[in-house]
């Protein structure tokens, strides 16, 4: 079932890139599988997904240290000051700073590794309050401000648009989110410790508008791994 459905995904991101004349090299698939038995996560390895993302720390850990060590582990969810040092060692990208004491602790954790940590701005493009991220009015000043912290480069941005039953009604989001990091990027054009590459956005029922409206990265769970159960013990 992940073979035939990481098809779907990839054929889909082909389709959505084409629509619009982007390279599909251009867009990254990141597989979300937080809550997924490690035989899953080997299954979409083997079929070649290098990309995995996850939203709690301890079950990053625990797969990375059980599954090869050529995966590249995206921190998707909300992410404490207090887990940071476990995840500086080995995470490639934290996608959900919010915050400059969170972005402080990871500069403090990666410099005690002698590490530059990667990360991206989550912003809550649609003020909703279930969810974590800061507006929009809030990225300018915070972007500024972890430029100058060491051992940490942003690279761009994230939002996790709202749940919708029809994928349009989030297409004005991610429009939103492109603009905003053209705007960043414009604006830091001398700084060589921000820049807006990567926008991380759209999931499974959406992927396929936000790369049409430049996503770089797809966070995929239920469309590669099923629908997920809460209550399974690995």
């Amino acid at each position: 079932m992940i073979k035939d459905n990481l098809d779907i995904v990839k054929e889909n991101i082909i389709n959505a890139c084409k629509k619009v004349g982007r390279n599909p090299d251009e867009v990254t698939l990141i597989a979300v599988s937080k809550t997924k038995p490690l035989c899953d996560l080997q299954e979409a390895y083997d079929y070649g997904i290098r990309q995995f993302g996850e939203n709690k720390v301890q079950e990053m850990t625990d797969k990375h240290q059980q599954l090869p060590d050529d995966i590249n582990w995206h921190m998707i969810g909300h992410l404490q000051r207090n887990k940071v040092k476990y995840l500086i060692p080995y995470v490639s990208l934290i996608h959900s700073v919010d915050s400059l004491r969170l972005a402080e602790e990871i500069s403090k954790q990666a410099a005690k590794e002698n590490k530059v940590i990667s990360a991206l701005i989550e912003v809550n493009i649609a003020h909703e309050d279930s969810k974590f991220g800061i507006s929009e009015n809030e990225v300018f000043e915070l972007v500024d401000a972890i430029s100058k912290l060491p051992n940490i480069a942003i690279k761009g941005l994230m939002t996790i648009a709202p749940y919708v039953t029809d994928p349009e009604d989030n297409r004005k989001f991610f429009r939103q989110i492109k603009k905003l990091s053209v705007d960043i990027a414009q604006k830091n054009a001398d700084n060589i410790r921000v820049n807006m590459d990567v926008l991380s956005m759209g999931m499974t029922g959406d992927y396929m508008v936000a790369i049409e409206e430049g996503a770089t990265m797809v966070r995929v769970g239920t469309g590669i791994f099923g629908e997920r159960n809460y209550n399974a013990k690995e």
